[in-house]
């Protein structure tokens, strides 16, 4: 499932993904509005495309990560409405294997200036897939 739609920036430690909200439609309720709390999925799809294009510049393949954990997660709307279009921002705090830390928010396009949803969001980063499926293969 993907809900992010593009790419706007990436720079070394930030990136900012758009999100229609018409493509959670998997969420969405019969007025096409879709839940606040899916702000946090949108979070989480932020970091993966930042983790895919760190791992692109660095030319290695792109390493798996789980989210852990959100702190400080505060949501200002119940719902998002059909049509709204967003603007995802991740900024990674600290780590760069194992436990990584971003500082996330998701605002409305239309209006930058308006916070629709915030978060510290914690992801272990694993070093390949074969690390991260390692308990789950072994033969015991």
């Amino acid at each position: 499932m993907m809900l992010v739609e593009r790419v706007l920036l990436h720079e070394g430690n930030e990136t900012e993904c758009t999100v229609d909200v018409r493509t959670s439609e998997l969420f969405a309720e019969p007025d096409g509005s879709v839940p606040g709390w899916l702000a946090l999925e949108y979070m989480a799809q932020t970091i993966a495309a930042h983790g895919a294009l760190v791992d692109r510049a660095a030319n290695r393949p792109t390493r798996p990560g789980v989210l852990v954990s959100s702190r400080n997660l505060q949501i200002e709307v119940d719902a998002f409405p059909p049509g709204q279009r967003l603007r995802v921002h991740v900024r990674r705090l600290r780590g760069d294997l194992g436990m990584v830390i971003f500082d996330c928010s998701v605002r409305d396009d239309a209006h930058p200036d308006r916070l629709l949803a915030s978060a510290k969001v914690n992801v272990y980063l694993f070093d390949s897939y074969e690390a991260m499926t390692a308990d789950y293969t072994d033969d015991h």
